[in-house]
């Protein structure tokens, strides 16, 4: 649509509610964060946040941009600010380096892929969990892990508009459940004590391991103490806070990078070319099978940093760089009115900035030019991922010993010729 009408900046209606999509880097950077203070605000969909339903209306995400929302977004970049993020990074290379042996393990007579998937994903929630609540899960049949999995995916589900008609029609939520058709709504309670045991039960265990001395230090323990001298809520809210603040971290450390580190292995599958260009740089770097890269390796690697943009811009994790905006009061922007309670949205497949040069394939020389901005992937303005520098080391770490210890090939037919992959999206509809 923004190609036919020839504009970077899209109204739409939805059955009534007023939406902007911003096609272009120089839109979502004007709005979304040179204006962000009246485009930091949240409208989630019914589904997920009205109290009735999924009730995810208090966690940090889902948080109107309020007072409440700057104090959680306070602690939270307390702990992933640049600096104080590197007390994670002999954790997370301990994860990639375990992450590493059970890729060895995996049964060649198996479904690769989706073991490399279920291997990824836990490896990012194995370092979540054991940063957030000093627990490390027994394998990816934990049952911690496999709730909070779920709870996740149940999230991300009930953002979609076309899932439920509740999302569309907010009116719905006050159908009596014995109305015919409200199956939905068992859904949702079910989805709801599901998030409830997910968000409680590694808290409670956490405080019980801090009250008998025998835990591993963690964001929890340090908020816990942090949290005794503070009279700002009562004791039961700053519990409560605490609970969905730990699990808002778990959630948003590890779905989204897991997710790239998918996309990750589908580039290098349909990308020999940069596989091998990244392996004979790591090689040249610390040698042939003589040790796995560490972070001080990161600088001399500009072509794995290049890889990582270029995985981050192919097959964005978030393509519209997260959750979208709400508009808190009227605006105008180049000759176009934005009136509050507008939902905006950056479109990032749209933008001509990184799409004009043969934008289907996996390139990492378009970021060869130092003055190319990294893919806001991670957001913009106020709402920017805050844990973004956490992320980023995971990447490296993860990525670069992939390399270095594998070469991610293509399946074979059984008479040995290569299947091309055929790459797909796991979500087809507009996230609200």
């Amino acid at each position: 649509m923004g190609k036919k009408l020839d504009s970077d900046v899209i109204y739409l209606n939805l059955i009534g509610q007023p939406l902007v999509i911003l096609n272009s880097a120089r839109a979502a950077s004007d709005l979304l964060e040179k204006r962000s203070s009246i485009y930091s605000d949240r409208i989630g969909a019914p589904m997920v946040n009205d109290p009735a339903l999924l009730d995810w209306s208090t966690f940090a995400g889902m948080l109107p941009y309020n007072d409440i929302w700057r104090r959680q977004r306070r602690r939270i970049t307390n702990w992933f600010n640049p600096r104080v993020v590197r007390q994670f990074d002999g954790l997370q290379q301990d994860e990639a380096r375990l992450l590493l042996g059970r890729l060895l393990n995996i049964s060649a007579s198996s479904n690769l892929y989706a073991e490399v998937h279920n291997q990824l994903f836990f490896t990012l929630g194995s370092a979540m969990f054991r940063a957030t609540y000093g627990y490390r899960l027994k394998g990816d049949k934990d049952p911690f892990y496999l709730n909070a999995f779920e709870v996740s995916h149940n999230l991300f589900d009930a953002t979609m508009m076309s899932n439920f008609l509740v999302n569309a029609f907010p009116i719905l939520s006050r159908v009596p459940d014995w109305v015919p058709g409200t199956g939905w709504k068992r859904i949702a309670r079910k989805w709801r004590e599901q998030k409830n045991e997910a968000v409680n039960a590694p808290y409670e265990w956490a405080k019980r391991q801090i009250a008998s001395g025998d835990f591993e230090k963690s964001i929890l323990s340090a908020l816990l103490e942090d949290d005794e001298g503070n009279s700002e809520l009562s004791a039961m809210d700053r519990e409560i806070e605490l609970k969905e603040l730990c699990y808002t971290l778990f959630l948003g450390g590890t779905d989204t990078t897991a997710t790239a580190l998918v996309n990750f292995v589908a580039s290098m599958v349909s990308n020999p070319e940069v596989q091998n260009k990244a392996q004979a740089e790591i090689d040249a770097v610390i040698g042939y099978a003589t040790r796995l890269p560490t972070l001080a390796d990161q600088d001399q690697l500009p072509y794995l940093r290049k890889l990582t943009l270029e995985v981050l811009r192919w097959l964005p994790v978030a393509p519209t760089g997260g959750p979208p905006h709400g508009c808190t009061q009227d605006d105008n922007y180049r000759g176009y009115d934005i009136q509050k309670g507008t939902i905006v949205v950056g479109n990032l497949w749209y933008d001509k900035s990184y799409m004009s040069h043969n934008p289907e394939k996996f390139d990492p020389e378009r970021f060869a030019d130092p003055t190319t901005a990294p893919f806001p992937g991670f957001g913009w303005g106020r709402r920017k991922c805050p844990g973004m520098h956490f992320a980023e080391v995971s990447l490296f770490l993860i990525i670069s010993s992939v390399l270095t210890t594998f070469t991610l090939d293509r399946k074979k037919d059984k008479v040995g010729k290569e299947i091309v992959p055929k790459i797909e999206g796991g979500y087809n509809a507009l996230a609200l």
